[in-house]
């Protein structure tokens, strides 16, 4: 298992798959798995139970489920397009991520 470089909260674009081109930002991280759910992508639908305990209805309900973070790629900042990341040393001696394509500092 690598790195992963993706952190919560990041705008991201799915390189491969049926979801290809989507973008969403990042609501969870498995660092375990590799893998990332993002805000809209890879919907999947649930049949849930009624449960009145926990104060839930049941039914069918549609929410995202996770991918591998792999497929994905960070929007810089600057360009709007997918880029690598790339880690750089400030002046003060602390590290940042930065977008490969343009140089831009990612803001998380």
């Amino acid at each position: 298992m690598g790195k992963v470089r993706i952190k919560k909260g990041d705008t991201v674009e799915v390189i491969a798959g049926k979801q290809r081109k989507h973008r969403g930002r990042v609501l969870r991280i498995d660092r375990d798995r590799d893998r990332v759910v993002v805000e809209g992508v890879n919907m999947i639908k649930r049949h849930t139970r009624p449960n009145p305990s926990k104060n839930v209805q049941g039914g069918i309900v549609e929410r995202e489920a996770p991918i591998h973070v792999s497929n994905l790629m960070v929007v810089c900042p600057k360009t709007d397009l997918p880029t690598r990341i790339r880690k750089k040393q400030l002046d003060t001696g602390k590290w940042v991520r930065s977008s490969a394509r343009s140089g831009e500092m990612i803001d998380s």
